[in-house]
C-alpha cells in the first residue's frame, strides 16, 4: 500500500483567532473549506513563541531546550536528525519551498549561516545549491518579510526571470546599495512603514511566488513513484504591515475592531507586562546581550492599530487565495484523497490584545496559541471541530506515524495520527519554552485542559490562570491566597510533564 503524501502548509505569526471562521469581516473562503472537509483544532500551541526555535520543532519533534535552536539568532545544528530525514530513507521526496529561518541574520565560526547576507544575495551560489539541507532535497527559499533588507536567494532569481531586474530597489537597502520603492520606515524596531501599500506588484509578491512554485513541485510529483512530503511555508501575516494591491486596501481600517488593555489587568503581573505600557521603560538586563523581542514600549496609537489590523487581514486573503490554488492543484492532479494536509502557523500575534503589538515573553494565549487543521479525505473526520491539546513538537511523530514509520526516541511529540482519524486524544498538557538570553526572559509554561502556569527563571514572580473562568486572562492568580494549593498543583504538574518529555535517543538494551 502507497504511503500518504505529506503537505504542511504553514503561515508565520498567525493569530488562532485570524481565520473566517472565528471573524466573518475577514475572508479565508479556502481555509474555511479546510475546516469542512477535515477537523480544525482550537487548542492547538506552539512550543516557542519566536520563529526559529518553533520552526526548528516542527522538523526535529523536539524542544528547542533539546533540539539546540534555543532562541532566535541561534542556528539550529545541521547535525540534529530531521522529520525529512527519516522520510528520505523510507523513499520519499521532500521539499522546502517558501520560508525556513532555521539560521540566523548573521554568521560566526561554529555557527555559519547561509540565510544572511552577504549570501543571501548571492544568487550564483543559490543557483548552484543542491545538496540535502536539514531532511529537504528540493529547497526553493526567501527570507524576507515584506520589504525587509534579507530579500534574495530563489526568490531573487524567480523575480529576474519575471523580468524585474531592478528587484533591490522594492527592498530595504543592504550595504552598497539605494532603495526607491521600499515604503519609508517609521519606527517599533523597523517593523512599521509609514505606506501600508506596498509598489511591488502583486503577482510578484513572496506570497504568490510561494503558491506558484508550491503548484510547480505538486505537477512535478504527480504520477511519480515515490511520495512527497512538502512543507509550503508562507512568510505572512508576519509584520511589517506593507502589502501588494489590491490586497493592502482589501480592508478598511475604519470597520476594525481591535483590543487594547484592561485597566488595572497588569496590577498583578510580572513587572515587565506594566513597563510595556510606559513610554521609555527600562527593561534593564532584559536586554542584554541582545534585545529581548517586545521588551520596549507597546503604546501605539488606536488608529494605526486599526491600520495595521487591516492591513493584516490582507495577508491573510492573500495567503488564502494561494491556498486555494494549492487545494484545487491537488484536486486536478488526483492527489487529494492521497494527501495529509496540515496548515498551521509558527506561534500567534497580538494585535493590542493586553494592550501589547506583535511578540514578546507574554505568554498568553494570543501568542502561544495556534490554528491548526487537519484533513485527509476517508482518514480524518470532515466537519469536526476539537478542544484536544496538540503542540508543533508532535508533527513530525504525527506524520511519521501516519506513513507507518517508527518515531525516533529522540522525539520528544507525540504522535497525533490516532486522534486525528477521530480517536482518543494524545496528551492532557502542552509545554511552551521561551529564550531571548541565557538567564532573562527565560520562560517556560505549562498548558492542561483547564489551568495555565508560567514560570521565569531566578525571578519569583510568574502567572497562574484559569482558562475556563477567565478566558480573557485578565486575573494572574499567581500571588492571591485561595491559589496556594493551585500554585503546587500546577507547578507538580509542570515538573512531571517536563520529565515526561524527556528524549529517549537510544533504547536499553541490557541490564549493563
Amino acid at each position: 500500500m502507497r504511503r500518504p503524501n505529506l503537505l504542511l502548509i504553514t503561515t508565520d505569526q498567525q493569530h488562532y483567532k485570524a481565520l473566517g471562521v472565528h471573524d466573518p469581516k475577514l475572508k479565508t473562503p479556502n481555509l474555511d473549506r479546510l475546516c469542512r472537509e477535515g477537523t480544525r483544532y482550537d487548542r492547538a500551541y506552539c512550543p516557542a513563541p519566536v520563529c526559529t526555535p518553533s520552526r526548528a520543532s516542527i522538523i526535529t519533534g523536539q524542544y528547542p531546550s533539546h533540539h539546540g535552536a534555543w532562541t532566535i539568532g541561534v542556528k539550529l545544528p545541521e547535525d540534529v536528525p530531521t522529520l525529512g530525514d527519516a522520510l528520505i530513507a523510507a523513499g520519499y521526496s521532500t521539499a522546502l519551498i517558501g520560508k525556513a529561518h532555521f539560521q540566523p541574520l548573521a554568521s560566526a565560526p561554529g555557527s555559519e549561516s547561509l540565510e544572511c547576507q552577504p549570501v543571501l544575495r548571492d544568487l550564483d551560489f543559490w543557483r548552484g545549491f543542491n545538496r540535502v539541507w536539514y531532511g529537504f532535497e528540493h529547497l526553493e527559499l526567501a527570507r524576507n518579510h515584506a520589504d525587509e533588507s534579507h530579500a534574495g536567494q530563489h526568490y531573487a532569481i524567480w523575480l529576474e526571470e519575471q523580468g524585474l531586474s531592478d528587484w533591490r530597489d522594492y527592498f530595504q537597502p543592504v550595504a552598497g546599495e539605494t532603495s526607491r520603492k521600499a515604503p519609508r520606515v517609521v519606527g517599533r524596531g523597523g517593523y512599521l512603514r509609514q505606506d501600508r501599500s506596498w509598489q511591488l506588484p502583486a503577482e510578484l509578491h513572496y506570497t504568490h511566488w510561494t503558491g506558484e512554485r508550491t503548484l510547480a513541485y505538486l505537477d512535478a510529483q504527480a504520477g511519480a513513484d515515490k511520495p512527497f512530503f512538502l512543507w509550503a511555508s508562507f512568510h505572512d501575516p508576519h509584520p511589517p504591515y506593507t502589502l501588494s494591491e489590491p490586497w493592502a486596501s482589501m480592508y478598511d481600517p475604519a470597520d476594525m475592531d481591535v483590543d487594547q488593555v484592561t485597566p488595572g489587568e497588569h496590577d498583578r503581573n510580572p513587572p515587565h507586562f506594566a513597563k510595556t505600557q510606559q513610554p521609555s521603560p527600562d527593561f534593564g538586563d532584559w536586554h542584554k546581550p541582545f534585545n529581548a523581542h517586545g521588551c520596549e514600549s507597546h503604546l501605539y496609537p488606536v488608529e494605526e492599530l486599526k491600520k495595521d489590523k487591516a492591513t493584516y487581514y490582507g495577508m491573510m486573503s492573500f495567503l488564502d487565495a494561494e491556498i486555494g490554488r494549492i487545494l484545487d492543484k491537488l484536486d486536478a492532479l488526483g492527489l487529494t484523497e492521497d494527501t495529509l494536509v496540515v496548515f498551521t502557523t509558527d506561534h500567534g500575534h497580538f494585535l493590542g490584545q493586553h494592550g501589547l503589538i506583535a511578540k514578546g515573553p507574554f505568554h498568553y494565549e494570543d501568542m502561544l496559541r495556534i490554528p491548526m487543521i487537519v484533513r485527509q479525505p476517508g482518514a480524518v473526520p470532515a466537519g469536526r471541530v476539537s478542544d484536544d491539546l496538540q503542540s508543533l513538537v508532535d508533527l513530525a511523530p504525527s506524520f511519521l506515524d501516519a506513513a507507518g514509520l517508527p518515531v525516533p526516541g529522540q522525539m520528544q511529540g507525540v504522535s497525533q495520527w490516532e486522534n486525528w482519524r477521530g480517536g482518543a486524544r494524545a496528551r492532557d498538557f502542552v509545554l511552551c519554552e521561551n529564550r531571548h538570553n541565557p538567564v532573562m526572559p527565560h520562560v517556560e509554561t505549562y498548558v492542561d485542559a483547564r489551568h495555565k502556569i508560567t514560570v521565569y527563571r531566578e525571578a519569583d514572580f510568574g502567572e497562574i490562570f484559569d482558562l475556563v473562568e477567565d478566558p480573557g486572562e485578565i486575573c494572574n492568580l499567581w500571588s492571591e491566597p485561595q491559589a496556594v494549593g493551585l500554585k503546587a498543583e500546577l507547578l507538580q504538574k509542570m515538573v512531571q510533564a517536563v520529565m515526561r518529555s524527556e528524549p529517549t535517543r537510544m533504547a536499553r538494551i541490557a541490564g549493563a
